[in-house]
């Protein structure tokens, strides 16, 4: 292997690794903070978001982040330390990086797939290690100056010989114990879901709730044209049921909501905004493939009265969701008997709640408005919104 071959692999290596990095680093920021915007998300179709919180953001359970992680740590390594000058293995060294290249393209193919094909989605960090692993893959075939069909018969003894240094035993047990390590710690979304919504709301200091109104009374009010039916405070809520941030929303505010269940004086009103171009023309290259089923689901679901049910469910399978997969659960779900048959009435109601967030400036999901003021866009924290119905019912009286 050339000096210039080893420095272009440890330059791709180190590349690849600070994508990888930075691409845990917003996975586990999405994950533990609901109320954090990626700087990738640029829109519905630019979006590591979308991404990294779909099914495809996870392999066998593991963020397909911290595999990168591990993946381009483990390249950098064995070219650091099996490919110096004086290291006896330097010459199979390239051998081991194509053949773990390869895996690598396997599946940087599969991702790529998911990515543009099925979610439409171009998130650049991943694209950014996409890139490495194809450099890794072509520097590496050309080093290799021996059949790779050796390999196998290689690799004992040079596995003898990298491992006969202490440095090197040390570096693999902490690689492994490592590896193991964040593996097993990292936060599932399943889990902050939930921990989410057992998390009682913490009270607003003093401080916190001047700062809050004073931002509030500078924010201008529109009309929503939506019937209050007598409330003093109504709380209008655009969604998607492929949304990541939606679904932290639905399970956080479900105690805000269960507080003023029993309180005619404020209503919570949910609307649909779907990223799906079939049903939101503010949306037309929308990736959520299943969103326009879902949200039909949940208005037809309203006749058997198990909406709330279907809305849960929903959630619950967000990453997997497909158009055939909505309609079978309408029905087992939902008890919704012909779906079908209901579909097109019921999406001209989803349509109507699209157009009217389309002009009310809706462009992202959850967007929520409290008595016509826009709150900030994503999960705002529920004890934010709940101290503002408290100024507001007070105002009110």
């Amino acid at each position: 292997m050339s000096t210039l071959s080893r420095r272009l692999l440890l330059a791709f290596a180190a590349f690849g690794l600070a994508a990888a990095s930075t691409s845990t680093v917003v996975h586990y920021k999405l994950l533990t903070n609901p109320g954090y915007t990626s700087f990738c998300d640029v829109n519905a179709t630019v979006s590591c978001t979308q991404a990294y919180l779909s099914r495809y953001g996870s392999f066998l359970g593991v963020p397909v982040a911290v595999a990168g992680v591990f993946f381009f740590l483990l390249i950098l390594l064995l070219v650091a330390i099996g490919g110096g000058e004086k290291s006896r293995i330097r010459e199979s060294v390239p051998a081991y990086v194509f053949a773990l290249s390869t895996i690598g393209l396997a599946f940087t193919m599969y991702l790529a797939w998911a990515s543009y094909v099925q979610l439409k989605t171009f998130c650049m960090l991943c694209a950014a290690t996409y890139v490495a692993v194809v450099a890794l893959f072509i520097i590496s075939g050309g080093a290799t100056t021996f059949p790779m069909t050796t390999l196998p018969r290689r690799a004992p003894r040079d596995l003898r010989t990298l491992f006969s240094s202490p440095v090197a035993l040390v570096l693999a047990l902490l690689y492994i114990v490592g590896a193991g390590s964040v593996i097993a710690y990292f936060p599932s979304e399943a889990a902050q879901a939930q921990a989410a919504a057992a998390a009682p709301m913490t009270p607003l200091t003093d401080e916190q709730r001047t700062k809050l109104i004073e931002w509030w009374d500078l924010q201008p009010r529109v009309d929503l044209s939506v019937p209050a039916e007598g409330a003093k405070v109504v709380v209008v809520g655009f969604s998607d049921f492929q949304c990541p941030h939606c679904r932290s929303a639905h399970e956080q505010y479900k105690g805000l909501i269960a507080k003023y269940a029993g309180n005619s004086q404020v209503r919570f009103i949910a609307k649909n905004f779907p990223l799906e171009g079939e049903c939101n023309p503010n949306a037309p290259n929308g990736n959520h493939m299943a969103a326009c089923e879902a949200a039909a689901a949940v208005v037809l679901a309203r006749e058997t009265g198990k909406a709330a049910v279907m809305e849960d469910w929903l959630y619950d399978h967000q990453t997997t969701l497909t158009p055939s997969m909505v309609r079978e659960a309408a029905k087992d779900v939902g008890g919704i008997a012909d779906f079908n048959g209901g579909y097109a009435k019921a999406l001209e109601e989803v349509k109507a709640d699209a157009r009217m967030g389309g002009a009310l400036g809706v462009n992202s999901t959850p967007t929520f408005f409290l008595d016509g003021r826009k709150l900030p866009p994503g999960v705002v924290p529920p004890e934010y919104i709940d101290a503002l119905i408290t100024v507001e019912l007070q105002r009110a009286k």
